[in-house]
């Protein structure tokens, strides 16, 4: 097996895809991210992989030992440390700040617990338009002061861009009204059928509180964004598109003066893709349930997309991840604007050493023009 090296392609001969530059003089992973967000040449495809920081990773569970998952978003170096964990490890091209998607709704006065084995779990969930009302206004530094600070010692530290993350309203909202965690959201999609209003008002609150709380990620040095939309799949179309998507073009509307690529990611969101991408993001995150050249014909060329391995390969033989994951970049055939991701996130269990061969295997197969090969995968088990 070959020690996973994040850098050696930069000293490769030119490549013949199309869309792919020829090697930068500094380290490629440096911008390399960023060029692809923007649809512009790079040396290899970039690659990241949601949850890379968390309990895949032998040194997040030491961390674990000591620290619950929101004491470590509370303290700055600590979360620092998470966050670049798997960039040291892994050889990624982005480092993602390690958070819970619903972190900020304390900062709303929403009492949440993260219960092992569960997930979030909210003391007093939403019922009515008062429960909406009292939602109190969102203030950055106040809230996750802590995790800005983070921020700016990954920024300090890191050789790749860093994602700052948030979750999208219509996920935000089934927590807050569902309590925590459910199967079909029934509640919740009740809520915004008979009280539209208040629905309405919700999602004024929770898209205001995104990009604020994104803003302040952005100008604490986060160098990209990504929006999670980890329920939106149990909506129909027509349901999302009235009681969803005039937020979400809202907050990227209101990210777009930032002037740093945005990525709208949706889970089961295949019948919904154009929607999603009329929404916005400048990059548009695809799970594993379609193909991605169909994905993108979808999104449109105009766009670039992530993604889009499924994680459970990774609990298998590392032969079928490397089938998969050339047959992936296969569809995206060096087109300008393909960011290389898992279809969701990383599945505790998976062993780091596959992700580590996945991401060198992921650059060799644009810089060297072939595919992923039995020698990088060093095992089939």
């Amino acid at each position: 097996m070959t020690a996973p090296n994040p850098t050696r392609a930069a000293g490769a001969g030119p490549a013949t895809a199309v869309g792919v530059a020829a090697p930068r003089p500094a380290d490629p992973r440096a911008d390399r991210f960023l060029r692809a967000c923007r649809r512009e040449a790079v040396d290899v495809t970039p690659v990241w992989f949601m949850r890379q920081a968390g309990r895949a990773l032998p040194e997040y569970r030491a961390i674990r030992e000591r620290a619950t998952l929101v004491e470590i978003t509370r303290d700055a170096a600590l979360c620092a440390e998470v966050t670049l964990q798997p960039v040291r490890r892994l050889g990624v091209d982005a480092a993602i700040l390690f958070a819970d998607i619903t972190t900020p709704l304390a900062g709303l006065g929403v009492d949440v617990e993260i219960v092992e084995g569960r997930g979030p779990v909210i003391a007093r969930p939403i019922r009515t338009a008062a429960d909406v009302a009292a939602l109190r206004p969102f203030d950055p530094e106040a809230s996750v002061g802590p995790l800005l600070d983070a921020i700016r010692l990954v920024r300090a530290e890191s050789p790749v861009p860093l994602i700052g993350f948030a979750g999208a309203p219509f996920t935000l909202a089934c927590y807050l009204v569902e309590g925590g965690p459910s199967r079909d959201f029934a509640r919740a999609k009740a809520f915004m059928r008979a009280e539209p209003a208040a629905w309405a008002a919700l999602m004024d609150r929770l898209a205001e509180t995104t990009v604020s709380y994104l803003s302040a990620q952005v100008a604490a040095g986060a160098q990209a964004v990504q929006v999670f939309d980890s329920w939106v799949g149990a909506l129909a179309p027509r349901d999302y598109a009235r009681s969803v998507a005039p937020w979400m073009a809202r907050i990227f509307d209101g990210l777009r003066p930032l002037g740093v690529p945005t990525i709208h990611f949706g889970v089961v969101s295949a019948g919904i893709l154009a929607l999603q991408a009329a929404a916005g993001g400048d990059v548009i995150g695809l799970d594993w349930r379609i193909d991605l050249d169909a994905g993108w014909d979808v999104v449109g060329h105009d766009r670039g997309v992530q993604g889009n391995l499924d994680p459970s390969l990774l609990l298998g033989p590392f032969d079928a991840v490397a089938a998969d994951a050339r047959a992936i970049l296969d569809q995206a055939a060096g087109r300008p604007g393909h960011v290389f991701n898992l279809g969701h996130g990383v599945i505790p269990g998976t062993d780091p050493d596959d992700l580590a061969r996945l991401v060198e295997g992921v650059h060799e197969h644009v810089a060297r023009g072939h595919a992923i090969h039995e020698h990088t995968a060093g095992r089939n088990a």
